[in-house]
């Protein structure tokens, strides 16, 4: 067969860059499973005052225990059951009788931004590897898990890191040696790597809209001296790595723009599809989503949301006073809400606010309520060109 019309058998996607658990993960290794916890809590404490923190560990004790069936079950799971949810007031506990793989774990975790791993059990993206002379025999035999080290860390006794990992570690020489008593330095070099792994944003201007109340195009309209359309590209092009104007497929030939056109590719969902488009063609990066009918949004506003802005949450949004809700189409869509987004759609509801919500956001209050004025008919158009005309 000729390699130029190969049959591709699934869709070409661009695809999240998620290790085992999560975007940014490292598993510890080389010391004894009660020193990695032991880290591994001291860490999280140190990082979750600013960054959703996730621990990985295994229990085998608990697996190995001969269950006697005439002790009475002191738990639903015990008894037989599939699953058990336990609302534990301060944290929730799910507990759940299935085969986990890389594809579950990921659902788990797409809500926190960095995940501790405890490597003599599972693998993740980089390692921190403990020298630690009591598990030497047993480090030997998992060289082939170290495939991108981050840290080195002696324990009391070692002054370097020996030979053998030499050897193993390609380049590592530049790889930070640290303490393992040292947690703060530690904590420092993990904080480095979550703030680097921060998405970068890019925007999108919608633009899809039928206009059916205006009775033509609003996104051709004219406040500012140009198309509306292309003048929220404007704002957003100051503030996003990149601009793209939402449309949908039968309007792309009609459509005479230096403005990049991502036309949808969820038909029929309104912004909701539009969001997800964003995220099908990028899924690796925040999208700033604007509407293209706020006339009286302007680059301040913009500007306070980006300084606001919470990466750590699915999104980053204003609560319009006009509503007392938050605002879904002057937003910052953080990567982790293209999973939220889907989940909703599967339960059936493609409205954008229904899942800011019901999930975790930064709400702000808007500096000027009138940015989010929208202009849906010809006598909002008339009112908002008087407004600006009297300014």
């Amino acid at each position: 067969m000729n390699q130029s019309k190969k049959h591709q058998k699934h869709a070409k996607l661009t695809r999240p860059q998620i290790g085992k658990f999560g975007r940014t993960e490292w598993a510890i290794i080389g010391t004894p499973c009660g020193n990695i916890q032991q880290l591994a809590y001291q860490l999280v404490g140190l990082l979750s005052k600013h960054f959703q923190m996730a621990y990985v560990d295994a229990d085998h004790a608990s697996g190995d225990e001969e269950k006697d069936p005439t002790v009475t079950p002191q738990n639903a799971m015990d008894a037989g059951a599939s699953a058990e949810y336990i609302d534990k007031i301060h944290f929730h506990r799910f507990d759940k009788r299935a085969q986990l793989d890389d594809f579950q774990y990921r659902e788990q975790f797409y809500g926190v931004d960095g995940v501790i791993v405890n490597g003599n059990h599972f693998l993740a993206k980089q390692q921190i590897v403990v020298v630690d002379p009591k598990k030497e025999a047993s480090l030997r035999k998992k060289l082939d898990r170290l495939s991108a080290v981050r840290l080195f860390l002696l324990t009391p006794g070692v002054d370097s890191v020996p030979e053998y990992l030499q050897e193993a570690v390609e380049d590592w020489e530049n790889i930070p040696v640290l303490s393992f008593s040292d947690r703060e330095q530690i904590a420092e070099e993990l904080r480095n790597d979550l703030k680097a792994n921060i998405s970068k944003v890019k925007g999108l201007v919608l633009a899809g809209g039928k206009s059916q109340r205006m009775g033509s195009d609003k996104g051709l309209l004219t406040y500012h001296g140009k198309p509306q359309r292309e003048h929220m590209a404007d704002l957003l092009a100051g503030l996003c790595a990149d601009v793209y104007l939402s449309c949908r497929p039968g309007q792309v030939e009609a459509t005479q723009t230096e403005i990049k056109l991502l036309p949808d590719s969820f038909l029929g969902l309104g912004p909701f599809g539009a969001i997800l488009t964003a995220f099908r063609e990028d899924p690796n990066a925040a999208w700033m989503v604007v509407a293209c009918d706020l006339p009286l949004l302007d680059e301040a506003t913009l500007e306070y949301l980006v300084s606001h802005r919470n990466p750590s949450k699915v999104a980053t949004a204003f609560l319009n006073p006009a509503t007392d809700f938050p605002d879904p189409l002057v937003t910052i869509w953080e990567p982790r809400a293209y999973p939220a987004l889907l989940s909703f759609l599967a339960q059936g509801y493609s409205c954008p606010r229904k899942v800011l919500i019901n999930t975790e956001i930064e709400l702000l209050e808007i500096p000027a309520a009138a940015a989010l004025r929208n202009v849906n008919t010809p006598e909002d158009f008339q009112a908002v060109q008087h407004l600006l005309a009297a300014q």
